[in-house]
């Protein structure tokens, strides 16, 4: 395949319709990747002179498929220099995304170059046309399964094993499809019916298609809420009740959602208002209650103790790797140990608001042991006065099984031959404890 160069136009390079969208997502990529910040938050501010929703929904599809590639695509790129780019050239940056629209996105060849070159003007707009051009005359591809950063790789590989490393990839190939909680139980068989649905528990429904959230059915008489299955567990460890249950770092709310829809008295505190603003709108959506408190954990406590207690814990969020990939590059060694820190802090206060025969639940989306294995066992080191409440098979999805000691850890390829081609769960570990004494 021959790529020639643009023909040239009296229109400006900066406006010809596609450049905002690839200049939005090469400073999207490019906060993601030099400055560390999370993709959802990039996108914001790197979008704002972009006002059409599916422009911006470009913008997110661009950068984020690069970043589940990117370790192929500067494989490719690097066959085709003599010296390698610098990680944060613009080059090396331009050239992943005209090679991600092209090779995973399906945008023609012509297209993919020449809304990216604007990008290099006055610098090595040569280069980036030249590499580009040797790759797709080469019929360059990429492989069907992403190749994980290497330091993550080996990370997981030597806590989890290389066939979890292996299903780690096959997950990054596609975005997952869309997990939903239902309000009502109940409604699960008829909602699956009309909604085209796969249920993989009571009150679950996994979607392979689907529409725009807000126009999807039931969601705007509160229904449901999105909620990825794994996501679900820990509250439903907590089971149906009508005592007092303190939600912390709540938002954005799923949780305390599931709680109030199973009957329980709701505190959800959390310390970031915005987050909770999302909670107070699905809880008015729902029609359900809660008591919402904006507050620190670090420096916040009940008037008395709960019937139980659940902290999900803020973390380093690798767990979530296949619908935000910006995990696998930006999130450091030096941070999942500041993580397990701030842990272990919340995990001692909370653990003194549980009342005697209560429960307390400990989460974290996280696939690293030190977040998950290695905080639970320290705090039983610490608190004889707990002990594990062990997970029962008919608590959870057909096909996955708690560990022998009776915490629950989920990993990439469970579940991921069930409901569709997108199927798997989110990474998490969960553990539920009862106050003994």
């Amino acid at each position: 395949m021959q790529v020639r160069p643009p023909k040239s136009s009296a229109q400006p390079a900066e406006s010809a319709p596609g450049v905002p969208v690839r200049r939005a997502a090469l400073r999207v990529l490019d906060a993601v990747i030099r400055r560390g910040t999370p993709l959802e938050q990039a996108l914001g501010p790197a979008s704002r002179e972009i006002s059409r929703g599916d422009d911006r929904a470009l913008v997110h599809a661009i950068a984020a498929e690069t970043l589940r590639r990117m370790g192929d695509l500067d494989a490719l790129i690097d066959s085709a220099t003599q010296r390698a780019l610098p990680d944060d050239a613009k080059a090396r940056m331009a050239l992943r995304i005209a090679l991600v629209q092209a090779l995973a996105l399906g945008t023609p060849a012509h297209a993919a170059i020449s809304t990216v070159l604007p990008l290099v003007d006055g610098g090595p707009r040569k280069l980036v046309h030249g590499v580009f051009g040797t790759l797709m005359r080469g019929n360059a591809v990429l492989p069907e399964h992403p190749s994980l950063p290497v330091p993550v790789a080996l990370r997981w590989q030597a806590a989890w094993g290389d066939a979890m490393v292996a299903a780690a990839a096959r997950a990054l190939a596609v975005p997952p499809a869309l997990d939903i909680t239902l309000a009502d139980p109940a409604q699960t068989d008829d909602l699956a019916a009309r909604m085209n649905g796969v249920s993989l528990m009571p009150g679950h429904l996994r979607l392979a298609e689907h529409a725009a959230i807000p126009d999807m059915e039931g969601f705007g008489e509160g229904s449901w809420w999105v909620q990825d299955l794994a996501a679900s567990l820990p509250a439903r460890l907590i089971g149906r009740g009508e005592g007092h249950v303190i939600d912390l770092c709540a938002a954005p709310g799923g949780k305390t959602l599931q709680l109030a829809a199973s009957g329980w008295k709701v505190t959800a505190v959390d310390n970031n208002e915005s987050r909770l603003a999302r909670l107070r709108d699905n809880l008015q959506r729902t029609q359900l209650q809660a008591n919402i408190i904006t507050a620190d954990v670090l420096k916040w406590a009940p008037q008395a103790p709960a019937d139980a207690v659940l902290l999900d814990a803020p973390c380093s969020a690798t767990g979530i790797f296949r619908r935000h990939p910006d995990v696998l590059h930006r999130v450091l060694p030096s941070q999942i140990a500041e993580m397990a820190t701030l842990q272990a802090q919340l995990l001692a206060r909370a653990a003194d608001w549980v009342r005697p025969g209560g429960l307390l639940i400990y989460a974290v989306c996280s696939l690293e042991p030190a977040e998950g294995e290695g905080q639970l066992e320290a705090f039983l080191a610490a608190r004889p006065d707990f002990a594990i409440d062990s997970v029962l098979p008919d608590e959870l999805p057909e096909g996955m099984l708690a560990h022998p000691h009776g915490w629950l850890r989920t990993l990439p390829g469970m579940l991921a031959a069930r409901g569709s081609d997108r199927g798997g769960c989110d990474g998490f570990f969960i553990v539920r404890m009862m106050r003994t004494g």
